[in-house]
């Protein structure tokens, strides 16, 4: 059994302007103890399919299933397995990160210790400090507390470490590694590459609401064969024809003397070959392979912003 289904989702919205379509014909899966994580732009729908598997919202057409559980149908026993962490949300201002914590644990019959996380998640000073008075990155971090207050078998992380420092998010990912660790199941939404080459399993990519591709990270690179690029510094004009016999040559770009060479294959081998043979001297070498940033400009024709509002 998988732990989380999502069959052919719909979501559509009404707007001034006519219907939006939000989410179509979406499905994915998650097997217990894998991150997957669901990458795209703002608007690609990302949030609005997360929110349908967490049951917030409900799908126009399609069927979801949280450890076999209809998020619709079974909310009372959905809500004691699977842990939500949205990107914004709204907390009472008066009262403390502690009396928080302390509160939304009563909701789980069992559960983590509130204290204990609160230490994990690296607000141990902001304790008694109400929270109307923490910034947005300590907000989100307790967001993540109440996300697993009732020691969730399923978790969803929107956006995880929007607003955090570098410090935070590196302990942040580890709190995330040591959960898959435990055979917890997690779904990550999040924009930063890092994040998902480090973190994720599985990488569902969305845009315009579609999934447009489904594989590992470096599956997701392989697949869309993209050349790779060689760069070095030469003082003197390469003499013609040097590189025009370099195996899987694609592309050689000359800007003063900077030269970038793209191809497949052995390609930093193969140039350096070249060059010695043609004593040509070149400095600064270095191989560039395709990123997860390359394969997703790839699959989608557009770059992936670094912006925060809601999809």
């Amino acid at each position: 059994m998988h732990a989380v289904e999502a069959h052919d989702l719909h979501k559509r919205y009404r707007t001034r302007s006519g219907e939006m379509v939000a989410v179509d014909a979406v499905s994915l899966t998650a097997h217990e103890g894998e991150i997957l994580g669901i990458l795209g732009r703002n608007g690609a729908g990302k949030t609005t399919t997360v929110e349908m598997i967490a049951g917030i919202r409900s799908p126009d057409a399609g069927r979801v299933r949280v450890l076999g559980l209809d998020p619709q149908r079974d909310r009372a026993a959905v809500r004691q397995v699977l842990g939500v962490q949205l990107q914004s949300g709204s907390l009472h201002g008066a009262l403390t990160v502690q009396e928080i914590a302390r509160l939304f644990r009563t909701f789980y019959a069992t559960g983590a210790d509130p204290d204990e996380l609160v230490t994990t998640v690296g607000l141990d000073d902001q304790r008694d400090v109400r929270y109307e008075k923490l910034s947005g990155g300590q907000q989100q971090r307790l967001a993540i507390v109440l996300a697993l207050l009732g020691a969730p078998r399923v978790v969803i992380l929107d956006e995880l470490t929007t607003g955090l420092d570098p410090q935070s998010r590196r302990q942040i990912w580890s709190l995330v590694e040591g959960m898959r660790a435990d055979g917890v199941t997690v779904i990550l939404v999040s924009h930063l590459m890092e994040e998902v080459e480090r973190l994720c399993d599985r990488v569902t990519v969305l845009d315009a609401g579609r999934v447009v591709a489904h594989d590992t990270p470096a599956g997701l690179v392989a697949s869309t064969g993209l050349a790779q690029r060689v760069r070095f510094r030469v003082h003197e004009p390469i003499p013609a024809g040097v590189l025009d016999r370099v195996p899987g040559l694609e592309a050689v770009d000359v800007a003063g003397e900077q030269v970038t060479v793209s191809g497949s294959g052995e390609l930093l081998q193969e140039v350096s070959t070249a060059l010695v043979h043609a004593g040509v001297v070149a400095t600064e070498t270095r191989l560039e392979r395709a990123t997860l940033d390359d394969a997703f400009l790839a699959l989608t024709g557009t770059p992936l912003e670094h912006q925060e509002a809601t999809s």
